[in-house]
């Protein structure tokens, strides 16, 4: 017996998940503000720099390699929670952006002490964003600010 459910042609099978792709942005387009954007390049700039940081060349000492693999891991995770900070709306989730950023500043402080490198002078944790630094960020990605 035929079947009334045809499959679509070769051609079009291959241009229906085209066509879907194209409409997407349009549809997904209004939910993506200047703060997502802005929000989006910063965390990518954040996890490019940490994953550059954190590959070391291997120094023979186990202890001091864990802590210059982990150092730029946690500023990593540090420089999210800035820009969390700087864009996010949600006020519980930006609790745990200030609270991510001292914890982690306190591990980072932490571990060099074990190691018995100095510490940076102190300040106190950067929890609110600087307005200034701020408006000098761009809201828009760059390719140039990607360069390695």
């Amino acid at each position: 017996m035929p079947s009334h459910h045809r499959s679509p042609s070769p051609p079009l099978k291959f241009l229906l998940p085209l066509l879907a792709a194209l409409a997407l942005p349009a549809v997904a387009a209004p939910l993506a503000g200047p703060d997502s954007a802005a929000f989006l390049w910063e965390s990518d700039a954040a996890m490019t720099k940490m994953m550059d940081d954190m590959a070391v060349k291997p120094g023979g000492n186990v202890d001091e390699d864990f802590v210059a693999m982990m150092i730029p891991h946690h500023q990593g995770a540090i420089d999210m929670a800035m820009a969390e900070l700087r864009h996010g709306k949600n006020e519980q989730l930006r609790r745990i952006a200030q609270e991510i950023i001292v914890d982690q500043l306190q591990e980072i402080a932490a571990m060099r002490l074990a190691l018995g490198q100095p510490l940076p002078p102190s300040a106190p944790a950067p929890t609110r964003p600087d307005p200034a630094q701020s408006a000098s960020q761009p809201t828009t990605p760059s390719h140039s600010a990607h360069a390695h």
